[in-house]
């Protein structure tokens, strides 16, 4: 981590990495505007967001986001460990 510089947030390695697994299942968006909205309260597919080294550069970017069953499991596919600090 921190092999590069952040990115405009703040953010360290947050491109072309792996695809993040998300906590929220898969959906469409609601219609207009919304900062972070939800997902669906269940579903069949995992939301993963970011894009890998797998795949063409367009979709290494924090926006991309697709979906998977989640028990699918691939070495273009992981997590982002967060913490909060105090």
């Amino acid at each position: 981590v921190g092999s590069f510089p952040p990115n405009a947030w703040d953010f360290y390695d947050m491109h072309g990495n792996v695809y993040e697994w998300c906590a929220d299942w898969y959906g469409d968006y609601p219609s207009g505007p919304e900062n972070n909205p939800p997902g669906p309260p269940s579903g069949e597919y995992r939301v993963l967001r970011g894009g890998s080294w797998f795949y063409v550069p367009w979709y290494s970017r924090s926006a991309r986001r697709t979906w998977s069953l989640p028990d699918f499991r691939y070495d273009y596919l992981g997590f982002r460990v967060a913490r909060t600090f105090p």
